[in-house]
C-alpha cells in the first residue's frame, strides 16, 4: 500500500511561484502515472497535470498551461509541481494522486486514480 503526503503549499501573492512536492512512500510509484488535482470550497476535484511513470510525457489542464510543470523523481519516489504567475483562482487545495494501474495513461479524470494524499493548501492573494 502506497501512501501520498503532498508539502509546499501556502499563501502567496498573484504572480508569485511555489513548488508542491508529493512523497510516496510504503511502495515504488516509479510504474505509474502521477496526477496532480486541485479543489476549491464548493466546487469539484479537477485535473491539473500528470506525469507518465517515465516522466516522457506530461499533460496540462488548459487552465494552467504555460504556468506549471509537474515532474518526477523515481529514485526518490517524488513527484513535484511547479506553479508560476500564481493566480487567485489558483486558490485551492491540491492533491497528488496515483492512477489504478501500471504502466497506464488514462483519461485525466479523479476516477482513474485510487491512492491520494491529504493535500496541501495554497491560496492566493491579489
Amino acid at each position: 500500500q502506497v501512501q501520498l503526503v503532498e508539502s509546499g503549499g501556502g499563501l502567496v501573492q498573484a504572480g508569485d511561484s511555489l513548488r508542491l512536492s508529493c512523497a510516496a512512500s510504503g511502495r515504488t510509484v516509479s510504474t505509474y502515472t502521477m496526477g496532480w488535482f486541485r479543489q476549491a470550497p464548493g466546487k469539484e476535484r479537477e485535473f491539473v497535470a500528470r506525469i507518465s511513470w517515465t516522466g516522457g510525457s506530461t499533460y496540462y489542464a488548459d487552465s494552467v498551461k504555460g504556468r506549471v510543470t509537474i515532474s518526477r523523481d523515481n529514485a526518490k519516489n517524488m513527484v513535484y509541481l511547479q506553479m508560476n504567475s500564481l493566480k487567485p483562482e489558483d486558490t485551492a487545495n491540491y492533491y497528488c494522486a496515483a492512477e489504478k494501474r501500471r504502466y497506464t495513461i488514462s483519461s485525466p479524470t479523479p476516477g482513474e486514480y485510487d491512492t491520494w494524499g491529504q493535500g496541501t493548501q495554497v491560496t492566493v492573494s491579489s
